[in-house]
C-alpha cells in the first residue's frame, strides 16, 4: 500500500506535488506548485459520477480503469520526469480512489511517492484556517491614500528591489480595486484561488520583516479578503500617500490613457453614472469621447474617488509620505521601517 502523509506547508518546499483531479477543478484553485497529470477528463469524471449515482460503485469503477489503464504508462513518464528525483506528494479531492490509484501505480513502477491525506480537501481547510484569524508572520504596514498616487507603483518597486516584503493585493487578485479596476486586466480567478495564492504569499513572507501591503476595502473587485484580514490591517501601522492632483492625473492618463481602454472606461463610467449625477456624468463622458484625457481624469479625481474614499478616517497614520517623487518616497519610508522595526 503506498504510504499516505497529512498536509504540512513544508511538503510544498521537498516534493513535487501532482494533482489527478480535472483541468476544471485544477484551473479552480490547486496547491501552489502542484501539476496538473488528470486522471479523468471533465467530460469522463461527469459519467462516472452518473454511473456511480444511477448503477453502483463497482460499475464506476470498473468503467474508470476501461477509460485510464491506457494511460498508465503516459502519466508515469510525465510525472517521473517532472519530479527530478524528488519525492512525489499525489492529491485529488479528498484523498480517495484517484489519487490512490496514481500513488499505487509509481509505488509499483519504483518513484517515491505519498498520497495526501483529505486531497484537496484538508489543504483548504487549513488554508481557512489559516485566515480565521490570522496571524501574519510579520507586522503589517499598510499604505492608504488617494486614487492615482502611484501606491501600487511604489510597492512594485520595493518588490522588485528585495527591499522589503510586499504582497501586491491587486495583483493577486487581477483587479486595482476601483471603478476602473478591471481595464486592461481580467479578474477570472475563484475566490478559492485567491485564498491560496495569499495564503502562499504569506508562508514565503520571511519571519520579523514587515510586510507592505496597500489598503483595501473588504472586496478587490468580485474578490474578498479572507477570515478578518481586513479587520487585521485596520489595526495595523498605517502609512498615509500624498501627491499633486496634477500628479495624480498624469499618473492616471499612463496607467488607463490608452485607445483600447476606450469602450472599457466607457462602461465603468456609466456604472458609476448615479454617484456622478446625470449632469457630471455627460461632462465626464464629453471629455472621454473627446479623448480628453486631463479634463477627464481630473473630474474623475474630483467629482468621484475624492468624494468617495476615506471621506471618514477614525484613525490616525504613523507617517505621512510624499509620493510625487518615488525614489524619495521610497528611501523615507524604508527610512520608517528601520527605525520602527529595527531594521538595519
Amino acid at each position: 500500500m503506498p504510504e499516505t502523509v497529512q498536509f504540512s506547508p513544508d511538503l510544498l518546499d521537498t516534493h513535487l506535488v501532482v494533482d489527478v483531479r480535472t483541468p476544471l477543478e485544477y484551473e479552480e484553485d490547486h496547491l501552489p506548485g502542484a501539476i496538473n497529470v488528470p486522471l479523468l477528463t471533465n467530460e469522463e469524471r461527469v459519467e462516472i459520477g452518473i454511473i456511480h449515482k444511477e448503477v453502483g460503485p463497482k460499475a464506476a469503477r470498473i468503467r474508470g480503469m476501461e477509460l485510464t489503464a491506457a494511460r498508465f504508462p503516459m502519466m508515469v513518464d510525465e510525472i517521473g520526469k517532472a519530479a527530478k528525483g524528488r519525492p512525489i506528494l499525489v492529491y485529488c479531492w479528498r484523498g480517495g480512489l484517484r489519487s490512490k490509484t496514481v500513488t499505487t501505480i509509481l509505488d509499483l513502477t519504483g518513484f517515491p511517492a505519498s498520497q495526501l491525506q483529505g486531497g484537496y480537501k484538508a489543504f483548504r481547510n487549513h488554508v481557512t484556517a489559516s485566515f480565521e484569524p490570522l496571524h501574519p508572520p510579520a507586522p503589517l504596514v499598510v499604505l492608504h491614500g488617494m486614487t492615482g498616487l502611484g501606491k501600487t507603483r511604489l510597492l512594485i518597486d520595493l518588490q522588485r528591489s528585495g527591499k522589503a516584503t510586499v504582497i501586491d493585493l491587486e495583483g493577486l487578485a487581477c483587479h486595482r480595486g476601483s471603478a476602473f479596476g478591471e481595464l486592461g486586466l481580467q479578474q477570472d480567478l475563484s475566490q478559492k484561488r485567491f485564498d491560496t495564492l495569499l495564503w502562499d504569499a504569506f508562508r514565503k513572507a520571511p519571519a520579523g520583516r514587515p510586510i507592505l501591503v496597500e489598503g483595501e476595502s473588504r472586496r478587490i473587485g468580485r474578490i474578498s479578503l479572507p477570515g478578518n484580514m481586513y479587520e487585521v490591517m485596520q489595526e495595523s501601522t498605517k502609512v498615509w500617500c500624498e501627491a499633486s492632483i496634477d500628479t495624480r492625473v498624469k499618473r492616471l492618463i499612463e496607467e488607463y490613457g490608452m485607445p483600447e481602454y476606450r469602450e472599457g472606461m466607457e462602461t465603468a463610467l456609466l456604472r458609476i453614472k448615479k454617484r456622478l449625477g446625470g449632469a457630471m456624468y455627460e461632462e465626464i463622458l464629453g471629455h472621454l469621447e473627446r479623448w480628453e484625457m486631463e479634463p477627464f481624469m481630473e473630474k474623475l479625481i474630483v467629482h468621484y474617488y475624492d468624494k468617495l474614499y476615506y471621506k471618514h478616517r477614525e484613525w490616525r497614520e504613523e507617517l505621512t509620505l510624499s509620493l510625487e517623487d518615488y525614489g524619495a518616497a521610497e528611501k523615507e519610508l524604508l527610512g520608517f521601517l528601520g527605525n520602527k522595526f529595527g531594521l538595519s
